[in-house]
């Protein structure tokens, strides 16, 4: 990817070095469900959050302390800025011809553990968006897991990381996500999962609507960075991460999409780079 000439984006809150002691309790299940949720992008911190304050009564806040930045992760952090950067140019001009305003995040970057409006995270539950106080949150450690545990590496792979919080985002100023969030205290936990599959394959088909438009405007594309993209696609499906997690296969818990449904709807985002082909919600096939 042909970043080093893009502009930095200075909506970035560098939170790493801070440790929270403490963070989410509740021993061994409540770290379980966080590594289960580790496995996907994207997926809306709150309800496993509010889920341990119930059980555990409210976490107790103690003073950050100070940990080593690792020096290797500066690249990261720049890089990251760029991206974000073409995500605030391209959704900035897609919400003017639709006749608003595109209002951009702020991404966080921690270590371990952070405390967002959603409540407490860990970084074993991934990068996530969390529409209580419309920020991103990644802990750049991921990365080595995405190019190491996931076999997802590459630039263009973590760019699309990236791409699809923000699609959430987008999602959130379109009233998309409030929505779908209205239906999880009405549907049963089996159909809420089939919702939560067409807002996140939406994500997807965001982040391609990004690429394309992106190269339009920079000509950021290298040959093999699509690729990259849907291989991490590919890898992060509900399918594949069950089968590699616990040897079978469950399509009623999936909440993200199967590995084929996030390459297909990645690609028709970018091929098209009209978000209105991003209509997963009326999609009689996903």
């Amino acid at each position: 990817m042909r970043w080093k000439d893009g502009r930095r984006s200075t909506n970035i809150e560098d939170r790493r070095g801070q440790r929270i002691p403490g963070g989410i309790k509740g021993g061994g299940i409540g770290i379980l469900l966080l590594a289960l949720v580790g496995m996907y992008f994207g997926i809306d911190p709150g309800l496993i959050l509010n889920m341990g304050d119930a059980i555990q009564g409210p976490a107790t806040e103690s003073a950050p302390q100070t940990v080593p930045v690792d020096p290797r992760q500066e690249q990261e952090k720049e890089f990251i800025s760029v991206v974000l950067a073409d995500t605030e140019d391209v959704w900035s001009q897609v919400f003017k011809e639709m006749g608003g305003r595109y209002e951009k995040p702020t991404l966080v970057l921690f270590t371990g553990a952070v405390k967002s409006a959603c409540g407490f995270a860990q970084a074993a539950m991934g990068p996530f968006y969390c529409p209580g106080d419309r920020k991103v949150y990644i802990d750049l450690a991921f990365f080595d897991e995405l190019q190491h545990q996931l076999n997802a590496p590459g630039d263009f792979a973590q760019a699309y990381v990236v791409a699809h919080e923000i699609g959430h985002h987008v999602q959130k100023l379109l009233g998309i996500s409030d929505k779908v969030d209205g239906l999880r205290r009405r549907l049963p936990q089996r159909e809420f999962n089939k919702v939560s599959v067409r807002l996140e394959l939406q994500a997807d088909c965001f982040s391609g609507v990004w690429a394309n438009r992106a190269d339009r405007m920079r000509n950021i594309l290298e040959p093999g960075d699509i690729e990259e993209a849907l291989n991490t696609a590919s890898h992060i499906g509900d399918d594949r991460l069950q089968k590699q997690s616990r040897g079978y296969v469950t399509p009623d818990s999936f909440t993200h999409g199967s590995s084929a449904q996030r390459v297909r709807w990645f690609k028709r985002g970018y091929e098209s780079g009209d978000i209105r082909s991003c209509d997963t919600f009326s999609a009689s096939e996903l």
